[in-house]
C-alpha cells in the first residue's frame, strides 16, 4: 500500500509566467522578445544592477564587522524602520503614535503570505476581495490558507478604463467588515490606477462599510520615479480608514531596487486610532508575538544579505540620493517606451486606439490584445507576453520596438474578426 500511496497525485500546470520564460529560452529563432516576466531591462535588454545597490554592496563588504549571522525573527530593524518611513512618510501620525507594526518579509509575496495566515487565524470567515483582473498569484496565496476570495470589477475592456461604478458597487454590496486588496500604484496587470480624484471616493466608500484594506505596494518609486507620488493611495488610506479599521500593507523591494532574487520586503500592520485608556504598546507586543510565530514556523528568520543592502541605502543620505536617481532612470525609460510603442502603432495605422498604453503606468500594459493575438505573436513573430494581453513594457528597447510594433500590427489585422478595439 505504501508503495503506491503517492502514485495518483495530479500534476498541476506550470506557472503561466515562468512557462513563458521557458518557452522563450527554448526558442531557437535569432530575434525574439520576452515581454512576459516583470523584470526591468536596460536599453540593451540586459538586467540592470542599480548604481546605488553596487555602492551599498561595496560598503557592506568593506565593513570589518560584516558577517553572515542570523537576523532576529522579525528581521532587520534598520530595514523595517526605514521602509515604514518611505512608505508612510516620516511625519506620519500613525508612526509617531506607535500604531504601526513592521516586520521583514520574503519580498511582497512573503508579506502577502503573512497577511493570509493572519486573516485565516484572526479574521476567519471574511472574504478577501481582489480586483478583476489582478496579479495571478494573489488568489493562490489566499487559497493555500483556505481564505475565501471574491472579485470586484476593475478593468472595463470596452473602454480600457477603470470600471469605477462596478468597483464602488462591489464595495457597497460586500458584507460590512470585508477585506479589500488594493494595488497601491502601477496596478498589476493593467497598469491602470485610480486618479488622485478617484481615490478619495473609493476610500470613503470603503470606510463607510468598515471594510479592512490590504495595500499591495510593489512599485513605490518605480512607477513614477517619486516615492511620495507612488505612496499617495497608502497615505490617504491611513487618513480615511485608520480611524476605525486596521490596515495591512505588503511592501516589496524587488522592482524599485532591482533586487528580484534577493527577496527583500516588509509587512506592516497599521492599528486604528485608540481611546486614550488603551495601552497601544500591549497590543503591539501581542501582535508582534503572533507575527514572530508565523515567521519562525515557516522560515525561521528572514534572509540577511538583501536586507542589509536595502537598509544601507535607506539609512545613508548619499546612497538614498543615488537611489532616487536610479528610480527616475528606470521609470523614465519605461515611460519613453510606452510613448514610442503607441506612436509607432499610430504611424503604422494599426486598427484601434492605443492611447491607453500611455495613460497606464508602471511596468505593465494591459494592451487589449486577445489570447489568439498573443498566441500568434509568439508563434509567428517570437514576441512573448501573457495570454491576457499583459505586456512588460520594461522589456522594450530601441532595438526591438519596431519589431514588436509591426508584429502587433500584423496580428491585429490578421485576427481582426476577434478584436474589440
Amino acid at each position: 500500500m505504501s508503495q503506491t500511496v503517492l502514485n495518483n497525485i495530479p500534476q498541476l500546470p506550470a506557472d503561466a509566467l515562468f512557462g513563458i520564460k521557458q518557452r522563450s529560452s527554448r526558442d531557437a529563432r535569432d530575434f525574439k522578445v520576452d515581454l512576459g516576466i516583470g523584470a526591468y531591462r536596460d536599453e540593451n535588454g540586459r538586467p540592470w544592477v542599480l548604481p546605488s545597490v553596487r555602492s551599498a554592496e561595496k560598503a557592506i563588504h568593506e565593513d570589518p564587522l560584516y558577517n553572515h549571522e542570523y537576523l532576529a525573527i522579525n528581521g532587520l530593524p534598520e530595514l523595517s524602520i526605514g521602509a515604514a518611513k518611505i512608505l508612510f512618510g516620516e511625519e506620519s501620525h500613525a508612526l509617531k503614535e506607535g500604531r504601526i507594526i513592521s516586520v521583514q518579509s520574503i519580498s511582497g509575496t512573503g508579506a502577502l503570505h503573512i497577511v493570509s495566515k493572519f486573516v485565516a487565524k484572526f479574521l476567519a470567515g471574511r472574504a478577501v476581495y481582489l480586483s478583476e483582473p489582478t496579479w495571478a498569484n494573489h488568489k493562490a496565496i489566499f487559497k493555500t490558507q483556505n481564505v475565501k476570495t471574491e472579485a470586484y470589477p476593475y478593468w472595463k475592456s470596452s473602454t480600457k478604463t477603470l470600471d469605477m461604478d462596478g468597483f464602488l458597487g462591489a464595495i457597497k454590496s460586500a458584507p460590512n467588515g470585508s477585506i479589500f486588496l488594493l494595488h497601491a500604484c502601477a496596478h498589476n496587470p493593467t497598469g491602470l490606477d485610480p486618479s488622485k480624484e478617484q481615490w478619495p471616493t473609493i476610500l470613503d466608500t470603503l470606510a463607510s462599510k468598515e471594510h479592512i484594506v490590504i495595500f499591495d505596494s510593489a512599485y513605490q518609486g518605480f512607477a513614477s520615479g517619486s516615492l511620495d507620488n507612488d505612496a499617495f493611495a497608502v497615505r490617504l488610506g491611513l487618513e480615511k480608514l485608520a480611524k476605525s479599521c486596521p490596515i495591512f500593507v505588503c511592501q516589496s523591494f524587488a522592482k524599485n531596487f532591482g533586487m528580484y532574487g534577493e527577496r527583500v520586503g516588509c509587512f506592516h500592520l497599521v492599528l486604528p486610532q485608540q481611546d486614550a485608556n488603551v495601552d497601544i504598546s500591549k497590543i503591539n507586543r501581542a501582535i508582534s508575538s503572533q507575527l514572530s510565530t508565523i515567521i519562525r514556523s515557516e522560515v525561521s528568520n528572514s534572509p540577511a544579505y538583501g536586507a542589509k543592502i536595502v537598509a544601507k541605502i535607506l539609512n545613508s543620505p548619499d546612497l538614498t540620493k543615488q537611489w532616487h536617481k536610479d528610480m527616475i532612470t528606470m521609470s523614465s525609460r519605461i515611460t519613453s517606451m510606452r510613448h514610442a510603442l503607441r506612436d509607432k502603432l499610430v504611424e503604422l495605422g494599426t486598427p484601434g486606439n492605443w492611447d491607453h498604453i500611455v495613460s497606464q503606468c508602471g511596468m505593465f500594459s494591459y494592451t487589449g490584445l486577445t489570447a489568439s493575438m498573443v498566441e500568434r505573436l509568439e508563434t509567428q513573430h517570437a514576441v512573448y507576453l501573457v495570454s491576457s494581453g499583459r505586456a512588460s513594457i520594461a522589456g522594450l528597447n530601441k532595438g526591438n520596438l519596431e519589431h514588436v510594433a509591426k508584429s502587433i500590427d500584423e496580428v491585429v489585422r490578421y485576427c481582426s474578426k476577434d478584436a474589440k478595439f
